[in-house]
């Protein structure tokens, strides 16, 4: 994030540092970086003039907020309802499997990071897995592999 309304300075001000407005203020700065880094936390909470530890725990209470950097390909697991009724589960965790790693986590040499998401939109193609926000879908749990072959070898 560069120039005066990227920076976590910049951002509060554009919110008239107002407290009220601190969800909004992490979601910009969110976008801007792609995640939340402890730094920018305590960077907001100096700038409102609230501890860094309520700004904390703020981000921490919702879901949409992230704390680690992306990899560089993204995968998502579908856990809606319609996935769920098609196996989602088990295409989770043959993921999981193949990738070594968590929802919610990236992988150590930050070349995947795995997501639980709720439904993008595919729900007649479940069980659906998003790879760098393509929608892979009818995926059985043999079928995992193939649909993450593309970015397993980049």
């Amino acid at each position: 994030m560069t120039g005066p309304s990227t920076t976590v300075s910049g951002i509060v001000q554009k919110y008239g540092r107002n407290k009220d407005m601190l969800i909004e203020i992490l979601l910009e700065i969110q976008m801007g970086l792609g995640w939340l880094p402890r730094e920018a936390l305590a960077e907001v909470g100096k700038e409102l003039g609230i501890p860094p530890t309520r700004v904390y725990q703020v981000a921490t209470f919702y879901r949409v907020f992230r704390f680690t950097p992306y990899g560089k390909h993204r995968v998502g697991v579908c856990m809606g309802t319609a996935c769920q009724v098609r196996g989602a589960s088990l295409i989770r965790d043959k993921v999981k499997q193949i990738l070594g790693i968590e929802p919610g986590e990236s992988s150590p040499d930050m070349k995947f990071s795995l997501e639980a998401v709720n439904c993008p939109g595919c729900c007649a193609m479940a069980p659906v897995v998003t790879v760098d926000d393509e929608c892979v879908g009818d995926l059985t749990v043999d079928g995992v592999e193939n649909a993450l072959n593309k970015c397993l070898k980049d």
